[in-house]
């Protein structure tokens, strides 16, 4: 074996390595040793082959696995860019009509409009205004494109003896539906109204608020939007009391799309509700407040520098940069330096259901505030009729108590009762089905007019869904709503509960 070795060792450096190689071959196995050598090397070889392809599947799947890979991110990044898209869209202050903050009108006229019951008489010298009813008849026949309203009541046809104005306003819907003209309503859903299925067999388009599947309250709101450009907010719903047996006060707005821009938001926010049974978590972009408490529309009222913002309840439906309507009358009572003078249906700082009662003090203690702390003077003027709760009195004899050992401590409170001052009206018109009652509902300061909608009382605030409440500070309504508070009926005051009025001239 050393010899064999070294002789391969000693090969000539000049032999080529496939000589060398040859060289240090061993001999030749047997055929038996050769069989079994051929089929391990045969083995070798399926499990090389064997190898081979499972690499080759081991390469394809990486490689599959890498397409996937690749086209699942350019999926996601796909939905990212559109969503990215439809947000920048949703983000713009732009409404679907192009609308938006840049291109709006701002120099707007106003004027108030208001229903005065039949039978109810003013002195001459008492002023006036445009009747609700006639107001709402210009504002359909200004109509050429769209009509947008929101009301609790709809109720138009009735026999009635003062029911034929609200017959007039129906048969003048059912006329538009035929004009092409584009009619949404939005109502509660509790309302059984033959009117709102008329004007849906007509073409117009109808939404249900089902207020209960949220926090079980009700729609009280009322206002109209015409052609984006008007506005109607006030107290009177679409029903034909109160076009005869109420005392309803508004505002209507002409060639204010500034203000459109805002309330329109309100409207679509209860038309994204329909069939939903709740809120979503995220309120869509287009949703959001364009004006608020914070940030006023800037605009011209009959020539007058005035700004502006429309406020919401309940919470709940108050999207980012809307105005809580609580938050709302807070800053106009807290902005007053010298009165405030406040019109409601019924002061009952209570909110009441069929089965419980909840104590609610955050209005009433702000105009304690303003009577104790800053000797605001507070002018209110209560329905009385018979729905008044007698508790009303309570909180108003506590009111009066304060002032009684404070100077500067000025408050008169006044009952209105409508049914008593109706002294001209017929036996038909004195027909106590159908009681006569002031719903007007406004406060006026020495800065700021405040325009309600339909509600009755504090607790409304919590639950009902109140959008018809704008903030106007401007001199023009402020001088006429604070007349509407002094003006008596003619030969008759109203009844005067408290009269406290210390140190003040």
């Amino acid at each position: 074996m050393e010899i064999r070795q070294h002789e391969w060792l000693s090969a000539s450096p000049h032999e080529g390595f496939e000589q060398m190689r040859l060289k240090s071959r061993p001999k030749e196995p047997s055929p038996s040793l050769t069989r079994v050598g051929a089929n391990f090397y045969s083995s070798v070889k399926q499990q090389d082959y064997s190898a081979s392809v499972w690499l080759r599947r081991k390469d394809k799947l990486e490689h599959s696995q890498q397409k996937c890979i690749v086209i699942f991110a350019l999926v996601c990044c796909f939905a990212i860019l559109v969503a990215l898209i439809f947000s920048a869209v949703d983000i713009m202050g732009e409404d679907e009509d192009g609308l938006s903050e840049k291109n709006c009108q701002n120099k707007c006229r106003i004027a108030l409009v208001e229903n005065i019951p039949e039978g109810l008489n003013y002195s001459e010298n008492a002023p006036f205004h445009l009747s609700l009813f006639q107001g709402w008849m210009n504002l359909l026949s200004m109509a050429r494109k769209s009509v947008d309203i929101v009301s609790s009541h709809w109720d138009l046809n009735h026999s009635h003896p003062s029911a034929c104005q609200g017959q007039r306003l129906f048969e003048k819907l059912l006329q538009l539906t035929s004009q092409n003209i584009e009619i949404k309503l939005v109502s509660d859903v509790t309302a059984d109204s033959k009117v709102l299925e008329a004007l849906r067999s007509k073409g117009a388009e109808v939404t249900y608020m089902n207020m209960t599947a949220y926090n079980k309250g009700r729609l009280q709101s009322s206002f109209w939007i015409v052609d984006k450009q008007h506005v109607y907010i006030g107290s009177a719903g679409l029903d034909w009391q109160s076009l005869g047996q109420m005392k309803e006060l508004g505002v209507v707005f002409y060639n204010c799309s500034c203000l459109v821009l805002d309330l329109q938001r309100i409207f679509a926010l209860y038309s994204s509700l329909k069939f939903k049974n709740r809120v979503p978590q995220t309120w869509s972009k287009r949703l959001y407040g364009v004006y608020d408490n914070e940030k006023k529309l800037q605009l011209q009222l009959n020539e007058t520098k005035s700004q502006a913002f429309v406020s919401n309840s309940p919470k709940l439906f108050c999207p980012k940069n809307r105005s809580f309507d609580v938050d709302a009358i807070y800053s106009v009572i807290d902005d007053a330096k010298l009165y405030v003078y406040i019109a409601v249906t019924d002061y009952l700082p209570i909110s009441s259901t069929s089965t419980k009662r909840t104590y609610w003090p955050d209005l009433d203690g702000k105009i304690r505030e303003a009577l104790v702390l800053r000797s605001v003077k507070v002018r209110l003027l209560i329905s009385f009729w018979k729905e008044t709760d007698p508790l009303t009195f309570n909180f108003i004899s506590s009111l009066k108590a304060i002032c009684t050992e404070i100077a500067n401590c000025s408050l008169k409170v006044k009952f209105f009762d409508l049914e008593r001052e109706n002294v001209c009206a017929t036996k038909e018109q004195k027909d106590h089905t159908f009681p006569k009652l002031n719903r007007n509902k406004y406060m006026v300061t020495d800065s700021a007019a405040y325009i309600d909608d339909p509600s009755h009382d504090f607790g409304d605030f919590i639950d009902a869904i109140d959008s018809s409440r704008p903030e106007l500070p401007f001199n023009t309504l402020e001088s006429e709503t604070k007349k509407l508070s002094h003006r008596p009926p003619k030969g008759r005051t109203s009844h005067l509960l408290t009269s406290t009025s210390i140190g003040l001239a």
